[in-house]
């Protein structure tokens, strides 16, 4: 089913989607979205978006198990408070991408702005996990207490930005209490926050990344075997309660 969004408010626009979904429509597509918001919000169900246009904000909030696909950039809050699914965008996204997210996987495919990953968590079995092909703004897993986020900084080898841009801003993982982050290149020790530390990599880190690296380049038609070769750090936390003498007696 095609829906054509030009020039229709952001809730009239949810309204037919939730309308499409509820008469059993599992495969729609959105032509000329430019900028609204919600899109996908509080869907659950098998069911596949294909959005030609750019999303506004908080695009699949409290989405649990639809896939949504992006052809072109995207706003702000993608994924916010996510339980379950698939959010694939082949441009660049905005800030707090994975806001508070519980389970489901977010590739992006270019840039993400600030605070990606902040509040993210595991739920049980639920394991969120946002990789992103290019660099990120400050505060990277601010706050994080599960899930995974990884961090590839592509655009600065193929020339988008030079070598010398940093592949991450400052205050990586600042509070950061659980989950882990792998960034593929350098990062500065003043960059971190003071909550977390930077290891190196073992076997059992390599084989959880693959999986999800390998989904990645499939679905971007990239080469594996060039972005793994690559040094990898990842960042864990010191501890599981790092405020806990600030806020317990």
């Amino acid at each position: 089913m095609k829906i054509d969004a030009k020039g229709i408010y952001y809730k009239e626009l949810n309204e037919l989607i939730h309308q499409a979904v509820n008469s059993g429509e599992r495969d729609i597509i959105l032509d000329n979205v430019n900028g609204q918001r919600y899109i996908g919000a509080g869907l659950s169900g098998d069911i596949k978006i294909i959005i030609n246009g750019v999303p506004g904000n908080d695009l699949a909030a409290f989405m649990d198990e639809p896939t949504i696909i992006v052809n072109s950039n995207a706003q702000d809050g993608i994924g916010n408070t996510m339980n379950a699914g698939k959010i694939i965008v082949y441009g660049d996204a905005g800030d707090i991408v994975g806001h508070s997210m519980r389970g489901g996987k977010i590739f992006i495919k270019g840039e993400v702005g600030y605070r990606v990953g902040i509040h993210m968590k595991a739920y049980k079995e639920l394991n969120p996990v946002v990789i992103a092909g290019g660099c990120s703004g400050d505060f990277l897993g601010e706050y994080m207490a599960g899930g995974l986020i990884i961090l590839l900084g592509l655009g600065r080898a193929e020339g988008k930005r030079g070598n010398s841009h940093p592949i991450v801003g400052n205050y990586v993982g600042t509070g950061m209490h659980g989950g882990a982050i792998y960034i593929r290149g350098k990062v500065e020790k003043y960059q971190l926050g003071k909550e977390v530390k930077a290891i190196e990599l073992d076997e059992e880190d390599f084989r959880e990344i693959e999986v999800y690296l390998r989904e990645y380049c499939a679905d971007f038609s990239l080469n594996f075997e060039e972005i793994i070769r690559d040094r990898f750090i990842k960042l864990t936390p010191y501890s599981t309660r790092p405020y806990g003498r600030l806020y317990a007696y």
